[in-house]
């Protein structure tokens, strides 16, 4: 079974298609695709009605917490989907998950229906939806993963995301991936998931290439977006 529980930094670095394909290049044989290949990322992420956790996440708090459902791919009632409660405390990530059917997970986050096992991490995720009452489906969000690990180190993975698209309607993954398109302003969004210290072979490479960590949240830049676009109050 896939880990999870998961404790690591996690750093995102906005890149241009020129400094994608040059990391790739000067790094070479230390990194690997995965079997995955390119792959649709689909999530939805779960709020109160008035957007309280996405809102505290914007004022970059010492503490936030986040809850999404994830497929890899559209799914349909019995792909595996990732119920997957993000926090992050000091710059590291502590994430908590649990994988059921797709219709059975959504059938738990929204109706409250038990499921089918039990587990810490189930419980803990109950607490979560209890302590704040009210937790809905607020927004589709999916983009292209292409993920890459260290042979030496499997503790360390790079992700590219790219064409993040998002929906704030039709609030279910079987309808598909689509949505409005979030200009990045940059190619792709780089995410660096490390346990320990950066190597060394990879520090030399970002610095060659003038890759730099920028804050960058999906969800908190679309929900900016529907705010600026007058999309939501």
């Amino acid at each position: 079974m896939a880990a999870s529980v998961f404790e690591r930094k996690e750093i995102k670095y906005p890149i241009s298609r020129e400094q994608h394909d040059g990391l790739l290049s000067l790094l070479g044989d230390r990194i690997k695709a995965d079997d995955y290949g390119l792959t649709a990322i689909c999530n939805i992420y779960f709020d109160t009605p008035d957007s309280r956790l996405i809102r505290e996440s914007i004022e970059k708090p010492l503490y936030k917490e986040k809850l999404r459902l994830r497929t890899y791919g559209v799914p349909d009632e019995s792909t595996p989907a990732f119920i997957e409660l993000k926090k992050k405390f000091e710059g590291i990530v502590y994430k908590r998950r649990e994988i059921l059917p797709y219709a059975e997970a959504m059938r738990f986050l929204t109706e409250g229906a038990e499921p089918s096992r039990d587990s810490q991490i189930f419980r803990e995720l109950k607490w979560t939806l209890d302590f704040y009452g009210s937790l809905v489906p607020a927004m589709v969000l999916c983009y292209d993963r292409i993920a890459y690990f260290a042979p030496e180190d499997p503790e360390i993975r790079v992700t590219f995301d790219s064409d993040i698209r998002y929906r704030t309607e039709d609030l279910d993954l079987m309808l598909g991936d689509h949505g409005e398109h979030l200009p990045e302003g940059d190619d792709y969004i780089m995410e660096l998931k490390i346990s320990g210290a950066m190597p060394l072979w990879l520090s030399h490479a970002l610095d060659e290439l003038k890759i730099y960590p920028g804050s960058f949240s999906k969800y908190g830049t679309a929900y900016k977006k529907l705010i600026f676009d007058g999309g939501i109050l």
